[in-house]
C-alpha cells in the first residue's frame, strides 16, 4: 500500500536501485499505473492501481522475473524518475540526411516491406528520435507511389512555426496588481504594441469614418448604419466551476464531462449592424445578422448505447480554414444580410468590417465580388487597421455577452457599443494612434434616459485638423 502516486513512484525508483534495473511507463492514467522492464523483450512489470475515495495506490499484479539479459536491464539505475539519454534526447529538427538514415535503418529491419514489433523502438532508442517520428517517416516511405523515388525530406518551407510577439516588460509596472493575479489577465492589460505603420493606419481609418457633410466646420463622426462588423471567438461549452444560488430543497445542476482540462469548444462567426430606432425609440431594425457555428454533420465513429455507428452528429469544427471563413462568409452572411436589411436602404452601399486575421477573405477575391453584387446589393468588405481590436464593436463590448446575445441582450445597449466605438476613435486620434488611451465614460445610460443619446459623436475641429496636419507630414 502507498499512500500516494507519488510514493508509489519514489518505491519504485528506489526498489530499481537496489535490484539494478530500469523501469518505465507503459501504461498511466489517472486511476491506474503499469511499469514494465526498460528492455523491450522483457515480460517483467508492475500493476497498480488507485483505491477508491482515496489517494492511496495498491499493487494488483506483478512479474518480476526478467526475461531479458542483465547488460538490457541493467543501466543508470534510477528507475522511473531519471531516464535515459537515449530516452530523454529529443530533437527539435533534423536534416533530410537524418531522416533518411532513419529511413535505410527501418529498411534493413524490415521483411518483405513489413517491420517487427520492436523495429521501429529500437531505431528510435538508436537515433535519440521520438518514436512518432520513427513511426511517421516509415509511413510516408510506404505510401510513396510505385515507380516514384522515396522522400521522406522535412515539408517545413521558410520560416515556419509561430512568430515571437515582443513585449515591453517594463510595461508590467503600470498594472495594477488587481490585474495580475492571472496570466490571462495580465496579458490582457497588455495592450499589442504598436509601430508607426500601424499607428499611422488606425489615424487614417479614423478620419475616413467622419461624415464628410460635416466637415471641417462641425466634424461628426458617421452614424456607421452601413457598416456590419463580423469576428470569430473560440467559447468553452462550460467552465470548470460556475456558483449558483439554490433552495434549501433544490439539488445541484448536474454537469458532466470527461476532463476538466479539457473542456470541449466551438467558434463562432457573429456579424452585427448599428440598430435602428424611430423618433419615438421603437426598435425598427435590430442589427442582428446573425451567429453561426463553425460546425459540421459527420458520422460517429463508435457505437454506444445512444446511438449506433455511422449515425450522422453534429461536432464542432477544430481547425478553421480561409476557405471555411469564405463559405461562411458568401452562404450564410450575404444572403442574411439580403434577408434582414432595411428596405428603404436598397441600393445603398454596405461594408462588412473585419480585422486582418490571415484566415480571412481578401476584399479583392473574385467570389466574393461576384455573390456580393447579386440582387441588386452593393456589399463590400473592408479590413480595419492591424492591431486595433478597439475598433470592432464586437471586440470592443459585443462578446462580453454571448450566452444572452441572440435573445436578451438588449440592441438599446449595442447601440450604445457603437458610441463606445467613437468615443474611442476620439481618443486614438488624441494619443496620435497609440492604445495607451483610457475610455472616457460618457453616462450612456443617462443621456438614454433623458431622450438624449446622440447618434452621433461629435469631434473637435482642431483636433481633427491637427491629424490632418500630421498624416500629410
Amino acid at each position: 500500500m502507498f499512500r500516494n502516486r507519488a510514493d508509489f513512484k519514489q518505491q519504485m525508483a528506489l526498489f530499481a536501485l537496489r535490484n539494478k534495473f530500469r523501469f518505465k511507463n507503459d501504461r498511466s492514467t489517472p486511476s491506474e499505473m503499469v511499469l514494465k522492464c526498460i528492455s523491450s523483450s522483457c515480460k517483467c512489470r508492475i500493476y497498480a492501481i488507485k483505491m477508491k475515495n482515496v489517494d492511496k495506490y495498491e499493487i494488483r499484479k506483478v512479474f518480476l522475473q526478467h526475461s531479458c539479459s542483465v547488460d538490457d536491464r541493467a543501466g543508470l539505475g534510477t528507475g522511473i524518475l531519471q531516464s535515459s539519454q537515449e530516452e530523454t534526447t529529443r530533437r527539435k529538427q533534423m536534416t533530410d540526411g537524418e531522416r533518411l538514415e532513419i529511413y535505410h535503418a527501418l529498411l534493413e529491419k524490415s521483411i518483405n516491406g513489413e517491420l517487427g514489433k520492436h523495429h521501429t523502438t529500437e531505431v528510435s532508442h538508436s537515433f535519440s528520435v521520438p518514436l512518432q517520428t520513427v513511426q511517421k517517416i516509415w509511413k510516408r516511405a510506404k505510401n510513396t507511389p510505385s515507380g516514384e523515388a522515396v522522400d521522406v525530406s522535412h515539408r517545413r518551407k521558410g520560416n515556419c512555426g509561430r512568430k515571437k510577439i515582443h513585449i515591453d516588460l517594463s510595461r508590467i509596472v503600470d498594472v495594477p496588481f488587481r490585474r495580475r493575479k492571472t496570466l490571462r489577465s495580465l496579458a490582457a492589460s497588455l495592450d499589442p504594441s504598436l509601430n508607426e505603420d500601424n499607428m499611422i493606419a488606425r489615424l487614417e481609418f479614423c478620419i475616413s469614418m467622419l461624415d464628410s457633410s460635416t466637415m471641417p466646420d462641425h466634424p461628426k463622426f458617421a452614424a456607421m448604419h452601413d457598416v456590419v462588423h463580423i469576428d470569430e471567438k473560440w467559447f468553452y461549452m462550460m467552465k470548470k466551476t460556475e456558483t449558483y444560488y439554490l433552495h434549501p430543497v433544490e439539488d445541484p445542476p448536474y454537469r458532466s464531462c470527461q476532463s476538466k482540462n479539457y473542456i470541449g469548444k466551438v467558434m463562432f462567426l457573429a456579424a452585427m449592424a448599428r440598430p435602428r430606432f424611430d423618433g419615438e425609440g421603437n426598435e425598427i431594425f435590430s442589427g442582428k445578422i446573425g451567429i453561426f457555428p463553425f460546425a459540421k454533420m459527420q458520422p460517429a465513429k463508435r457505437g454506444s448505447k445512444n446511438r449506433a455507428a455511422g449515425t450522422m452528429e453534429l461536432k464542432p469544427m477544430t481547425s478553421i480554414k480561409r476557405e471555411d471563413i469564405k463559405e461562411f462568409l458568401i452562404g450564410k452572411i450575404l444572403s442574411r444580410i439580403r434577408e434582414r436589411w432595411p428596405q428603404e436602404d436598397f441600393g445603398k452601399t454596405i461594408y462588412i468590417q473585419q480585422d486582418n486575421a490571415r484566415t480571412h477573405v481578401d476584399p479583392r477575391d473574385e467570389d466574393f465580388l461576384a455573390a456580393a453584387s447579386q440582387h441588386g446589393f452593393d456589399i463590400r468588405l473592408i479590413c480595419q487597421p492591424p492591431n486595433s481590436p478597439d475598433l470592432n464593436i464586437l471586440d470592443l463590448g459585443f462578446f462580453n455577452a454571448i450566452q444572452t446575445l441572440q435573445h436578451q441582450y438588449s440592441t438599446k445597449h449595442v447601440n450604445r457599443i457603437f458610441l463606445t466605438l467613437q468615443s474611442c476613435m476620439q481618443e486614438i486620434m488624441k494619443v496620435q494612434g497609440e492604445n495607451t488611451y483610457k475610455i472616457a465614460h460618457l453616462k450612456k445610460a443617462i443621456m438614454e434616459k433623458e431622450g438624449n443619446l446622440p447618434s452621433q459623436m461629435s469631434c473637435d475641429r482642431l483636433l481633427v485638423r491637427d491629424v490632418i496636419n500630421y498624416l500629410a507630414t
